[in-house]
């Protein structure tokens, strides 16, 4: 009876400390120098979580530690933080910072840092290079507010090409996002609108915020506040093509940046509004549920 008792009582306080039901894990609370995060990427190799600010914020990328303290905080040389909206990084760990939010839908100054693997160590980095791009779609700037599909949040890189998801901002939302492609290459270019999705017709919960891409390549999410969108079993880079799953992360906060940690488990930071959010989120994707 008392060893019964015991695994009870053991079983009890697992369930008390497990999360509280839902997917999410909490990891940590984001440092509270670091206010307004807006994209994430992970580095295996040095297990380190890389992020920025958007605009208005130090032209700096941090490296955080898996207890969410920063080890690394290097500044930018060269590369003013217009609007700094997602982070990524290529098969061979070099860093990349998306300065391409516009909210307004007004700017001409679009680009794309990269950032050396071996400038990660140190206090000040020079970019390698910089992509500036345009969008041959848009002819007015601010575009009429029915056509205000030029502002991204998130984007990643693959094969040498970088894939750019707009954060729709049209007046009569409908939760259409275009893909756009960009040479990885240092110069000027005209984006490539390759391929477009609809998520749902609530600006609120279906605005595209974050983009990733697996260490193995085969799944690509979308991130908005609530809901994951999960895409597989593509070609090449047809990656709105394959299946696509709208995932339900059961918690609802102004979430802004998602990456994959690994083939089966992503890492997602949101931003603290009303005392809510702040953190960093851990959730392996089989654990969420369909919303359909």
């Amino acid at each position: 009876m008392k060893n019964y008792v015991s695994i009870l009582l053991v079983s009890i306080v697992s369930l008390a400390c497990q999360k509280d039901g839902r997917p999410l894990e909490n990891l940590f609370s984001l440092p509270k120098s670091l206010k307004e995060v807006s994209g994430i990427s992970y580095a295996n190799d040095s297990k380190l979580l890389w992020t920025l600010e958007d605009s208005g914020n130090a032209d700096k990328i941090y490296g955080l530690t898996a207890e969410g303290k920063i080890k690394y905080e290097i500044e930018i040389s060269g590369a003013k933080n217009r609007d700094w909206e997602d982070i990524t990084k290529d098969q061979a760990g070099n860093i990349y910072i998306g300065d391409f939010g516009n909210n307004n839908n007004d700017r001409k100054d679009l680009c794309i840092y990269k950032i050396n693997k071996e400038s990660l160590s140190s206090q000040q980095a020079v970019p390698d290079y910089k992509v500036s791009f345009s969008y041959p779609e848009q002819h007015s700037f601010p575009p009429k507010k029915k056509e205000m599909f030029f502002d991204v949040e998130g984007f990643f890189e693959y094969k040498g090409n970088f894939y750019l998801f707009t954060k729709n901002r049209s007046k009569g939302f409908d939760g259409t996002t275009f893909m756009y492609k960009v040479a990885n290459r240092a110069g000027t270019q005209l984006a490539q609108k390759v391929a477009e999705f609809k998520s749902c017709d609530n600006f609120s919960t279906c605005a595209i915020t974050s983009a990733a891409i697996s260490p193995d390549q085969s799944k690509v999410v979308l991130l908005c506040h609530d809901t994951l969108w999960l895409f597989d079993n593509f070609k090449n880079d047809a990656f709105l093509s394959g299946n696509v799953q709208e995932l339900d992360l059961e918690h609802n906060s102004q979430k802004e940046a998602v990456c994959f940690k690994d083939n089966e488990n992503l890492l997602i930071a949101d931003e603290k509004t009303k005392k809510i959010g702040g953190n960093v989120y851990a959730v392996k994707i089989t654990d969420l549920k369909s919303k359909s």
